[in-house]
């Protein structure tokens, strides 16, 4: 494994899911205040399928921009709701100062129909995005492919398709999660060749759970590596599963910033600890640290 990346000043920014319990509540705000010390360029919370949550993450993306002083990404998508309602979702992230926006067609509540877009509601995340640059204020990320998306008849059109959310107006792109380096370089190679400028960033799923990852990338169609699975199957009988996840998560981290990426994207799934650990394994330091070390 390589020395990792000391000096490189890097983004980072971390997704949450809105809970749905209590419990899951206090989860939640412990992730949230054990990763804000980090310094997050921003942090993101998701829509369930089908916009299934849309009331408890425009509510947890208040109370964060409201309380924890870090810029918030509300996601939106465009299923089951008609525009009009998908623009109201945005308006009331503006309100509660939230003026970040991560836009995505999204998931069917049913998967087996796929995605329909409803009487009066948007085709997809191309004209979702034009929607709200119209509207005007707000920071816009897009979801960008590495891996080919499961609709997608080519790599060629994921690329095609990311250059249109641009030119409808977005600011950024986030990957899909993926297991090899090389496929997120290899995509950001096409989307140069393709005349694509705006950033890319990766999305960074640290492994706390092997079994239940490849449930994740199983519908999105990410290819699982057989170095991997060796890998966890050697690390299970061992009992060193959460160090094998740390150390390939932190490889991967360090490969992608000394290939030049400005920020990492992470996938928390509510529990911080091991993104955490990369997040220091990568060298940036806790803001109490560096209090105490300029003391």
């Amino acid at each position: 494994m390589k020395a990792p990346v000391m000096t490189k000043e890097f983004d980072l920014s971390f997704e949450f899911f809105p809970p749905k319990s209590l419990a899951a509540s206090f989860r939640l705000w412990s992730a949230v205040e054990t990763l804000q010390v980090f310094d997050p360029d921003f942090v993101s919370i998701t829509y369930g399928a089908g916009g299934s949550t849309r009331d408890l993450t425009c509510s947890a993306a208040g109370v964060i921009a409201q309380n924890y002083g870090m810029p918030v990404a509300g996601h939106l998508t465009c299923v089951d709701a008609t525009r009009e309602e998908t623009l109201s979702v945005a308006r009331g992230y503006a309100a509660k100062g939230v003026r970040r926006v991560v836009a995505l067609r999204g998931d069917a509540s049913d998967p087996e129909a796929g995605f329909q877009p409803v009487k009066d509601g948007f085709s997809g995340s191309v004209e979702l995005v034009k929607a709200l640059a119209d509207l005007g204020g707000f920071d816009i990320a897009v979801g960008a492919y590495p891996n080919r998306h499961p609709d997608a008849t080519s790599d060629t059109s994921d690329v095609d398709h990311l250059k249109a959310k641009f030119d409808a107006g977005a600011d950024r792109a986030i990957t899909q999660f993926f297991f090899e380096v090389e496929d997120f370089l290899r995509f950001r190679d096409r989307c140069v060749a393709a005349g694509i400028t705006k950033p890319i960033i990766p999305g960074v799923l640290p492994i706390e759970n092997w079994a239940k990852t490849k449930k994740f990338a199983a519908p999105c169609a990410i290819p699982i590596p057989y170095w991997m699975e060796e890998g966890f199957r050697h690390a299970a009988a061992a009992d060193t599963e959460r160090l094998f996840a740390t150390a390939i998560c932190t490889e991967a981290c360090d490969t992608l910033l000394r290939e030049g990426v400005d920020g990492l994207h992470f996938y928390t799934l509510n529990d911080p600890t091991l993104t955490a650990d990369v997040c220091r394994a990568i060298g940036r330091t806790p803001r109490h640290l560096e209090l105490q070390a300029s003391a």
